[in-house]
């Protein structure tokens, strides 16, 4: 008995990082996104301070976005400058 070889499809699924999906908005959207992050950490802060926040990781996730868009921002302005 022969074996028959059966051809595989293999899909090669590339993962987007939380960066490369900020880096494809415009800056006015992130600008628009960090300031209704900065009122979302601000509530968080208070919810912490009164002792309702019942997921105190989600201070460090919001922190971390912020930073994530700001970062993209300050990449675009330095290419900006060297061009």
């Amino acid at each position: 008995m022969a074996r028959e070889k059966k051809a595989k499809k293999v899909e090669v699924v590339k993962a987007v990082s939380k960066a490369e999906e900020i880096r494809a908005l415009d800056d006015a959207t992130i600008n628009k996104n960090i300031a209704s992050l900065k009122q979302e950490l601000f509530n968080l802060r208070f919810q912490a301070a009164v002792g309702k926040l019942e997921n105190t990781a989600q201070i460090k996730k919001t922190r971390k976005q912020i930073a994530r868009m700001k970062t993209v921002l300050t990449e675009r302005k330095l290419e900006e400058a060297r061009k």
